[in-house]
C-alpha cells in the first residue's frame, strides 16, 4: 500500500523517523553530529618502559656534545683531576640529555664543565662531579639508591641507568615536583621522587646500596649511616666553609671505612641538618 506524502500520520511518522536515521548514518560514518558527544572507550596511556622511545623525544642535537663532555672532562681530562674509568658510568653520562634538566636558555652550557642554576637558589652539578661520586659508590644493576637533593634530577637519571630502583628527596618543593615530571617525560619508570627533608633518609626504603648527597651538612647524618646496606656506599659532601668529598663504606661486619676524594663546594644541606 502507498502512502501519499500528504497524508498527516504518513508525515508525523517521517519526522519521528528522521532523527533516527541521521544518527545510524552517523554511526555507520563512525562520527558523531556537532553539538553531540562520542562515546568513544578512555584511552589509557600505560607506564613507559625504561625509557621513552626515540619517537616520543625530541631529535637529540646534543649527543655529540655529550660524547665530547665525556672524552674531555671525564675520560681523559687535562687539569690534574682522576680520571672516571668505570665504563658503565661512562656510558651513562654519555646517555643522560643534561640539556633537558636545565632551562631552555641554558641548552648551549648543558655540557659545559660547569654548574648551572635551576632556580630556588640551587644549581645543577658539574657533569664531573656528578660522574665522580657516581663511580664513587660502585652502583651494580641490582642495587637500590637513595639521592638526597634531588635539584633538577639528574643525578637520579644517571643513577637510573646504572641500579635497579632509585628513592630521591627533594625539600623544595617545586624542584621535586619538576625533576618528578621531568623524569616522568624521558622514561624514568624506576625512579620515585619524595618532597622532604633528605636528612632523615627514607626509611620505608631501606636499606640502600648505594647513597648519594648533593648538599653539604657539617656532619654525616646518622639517620643515612643506618640506612646504608651491608657492604654499600655512601658519598657526601661533608663541612662548612671547607668541604671534602667523603666516602664511606659500610664492611659487612657493619663497621665503616671512611675516605676523602676530593675538595669541593655544595649548597649547604637545610632543614634538620641546620639544627
Amino acid at each position: 500500500m502507498s502512502w501519499p506524502l500528504s497524508n498527516p500520520m504518513m508525515t508525523r511518522l517521517a519526522l519521528l523517523a528522521l532523527p533516527l536515521l541521521t544518527l545510524a548514518l552517523w554511526a555507520v560514518m563512525g562520527r558523531a553530529p556537532l553539538g553531540m558527544v562520542s562515546h568513544q572507550p578512555d584511552v589509557v596511556f600505560q607506564p613507559a618502559s625504561h625509557h621513552a622511545s626515540d619517537a616520543d623525544l625530541p631529535v637529540d642535537d646534543f649527543a655529540p656534545g655529550r660524547e665530547l663532555m665525556v672524552e674531555q672532562q671525564m675520560r681523559w681530562p687535562h687539569d690534574g683531576r682522576r680520571p672516571i674509568t668505570d665504563p658503565r658510568v661512562l656510558e651513562a653520562m654519555a646517555c643522560v640529555p643534561r640539556h633537558r634538566f636545565v632551562a631552555p636558555r641554558l641548552h648551549a652550557q648543558a655540557y659545559d664543565d660547569n654548574p648551572l642554576p635551576i632556580g630556588h637558589g640551587q644549581t645543577i652539578s658539574q657533569p664531573y662531579i656528578v660522574a665522580l661520586m657516581t663511580e664513587a659508590v660502585q652502583p651494580q644493576p641490582g642495587a637500590r639508591a637513595l639521592d638526597i637533593g634531588t635539584g633538577s634530577g639528574y643525578q637520579a637519571a644517571v643513577l637510573a641507568e646504572l641500579v635497579a630502583d632509585v628513592y630521591s628527596i627533594e625539600i623544595v618543593g617545586p624542584l621535586a615536583r619538576e625533576a618528578a615530571g621531568r623524569l616522568a617525560l624521558l622514561g624514568y619508570e624506576n625512579v620515585e621522587v619524595r618532597h622532604g627533608d633528605g636528612y632523615q633518609g627514607w626509611p620505608e626504603k631501606a636499606p640502600f646500596d648505594v647513597i648519594i648527597v648533593a648538599a653539604a651538612p657539617t656532619k654525616i647524618p646518622q639517620p643515612l649511616i643506618d640506612q646504608l646496606a651491608l657492604g654499600g656506599r655512601l658519598v657526601i659532601p661533608v663541612g662548612a666553609e671547607r668541604q671534602e668529598l667523603v666516602v664511606l663504606e659500610k664492611l659487612v661486619d657493619g663497621s665503616l671505612r671512611r675516605s676523602s676524594i676530593a675538595g669541593v663546594r655544595f649548597v649547604p644541606m637545610t632543614g634538620e641538618a641546620w639544627q
